[in-house]
């Protein structure tokens, strides 16, 4: 899968493009691109290159690595934390995206007051697979992965207003930064989990069984 900015997936003709938000752009939302590259790999292998996923934050340190932490976790999954570079949330990254998924409420809040009709494609990522899961797959068309993708995110849209959270909490994904690797053990868990009904609903296939 293509790593870089949105400029650099501007000679495809097309694309369905997932962005990642939290606030430092060097814990949650890298953790959660690169899983989510991962199992697009294992997933889909050459069609995975139809889906880019990038990250961002509201206040990213810009150029900077990813935690350390947030590093090593990836790497217990198997996930490549190399050649991570955090990026400050812009608008045409908010433009470009066909799916904002965001750590908490409030990183929602933030990419929905940037306007770009962004208020239909922005969901926390525990939003998103509370709704995806309530998706009869069935429903979903067959013709291909960019297809699938985008009438996923329409008919959770539709879903919101009817399949509300138990609590308010039940939809965040709680800051690691600073912390010791075993919360970073516990927020690379709580993601993983949100993204796997996540991925085999933008793609129509399930996690690989072992053995």
């Amino acid at each position: 899968m293509a790593v870089g900015g949105p400029e650099q997936d501007r000679g495809i003709a097309d694309r369905f493009r997932v962005l990642y938000v939290c606030t430092g752009s060097v814990c949650r939302s890298p953790i959660a691109e690169r899983l989510t590259r991962l199992e697009l790999d294992r997933r889909l292998g050459q069609d995975a290159e139809q889906i880019a996923v990038r990250s961002a934050g509201t206040w990213g340190h810009v150029g900077a690595p990813m935690e350390a932490h947030a590093a090593t976790v990836l790497a217990e999954y198997g996930a490549d934390p190399e050649g991570f570079s955090g990026r400050e949330l812009l608008d045409e990254y908010v433009i470009e995206a066909d799916l904002v998924l965001t750590a908490t409420r409030d990183h929602r809040a933030q990419v929905i007051s940037m306007g770009h009709a962004a208020g239909l494609r922005t969901f926390t990522l525990k939003e998103f697979t509370r709704l995806v899961r309530a998706i009869d797959p069935a429903t979903l068309p067959e013709s291909g992965v960019i297809e699938r993708a985008r009438a996923l995110v329409r008919a959770s849209a539709a879903l919101r207003g009817w399949l509300l959270a138990p609590n308010a909490e039940a939809d965040e994904v709680y800051d690691p930064y600073g912390a010791p690797v075993t919360v970073f053990r516990h927020i690379g868990t709580e993601i993983h989990a949100a993204l796997d009904p996540v991925v085999t609903a933008l793609t129509g296939v399930p996690a690989p069984t072992a053995g």
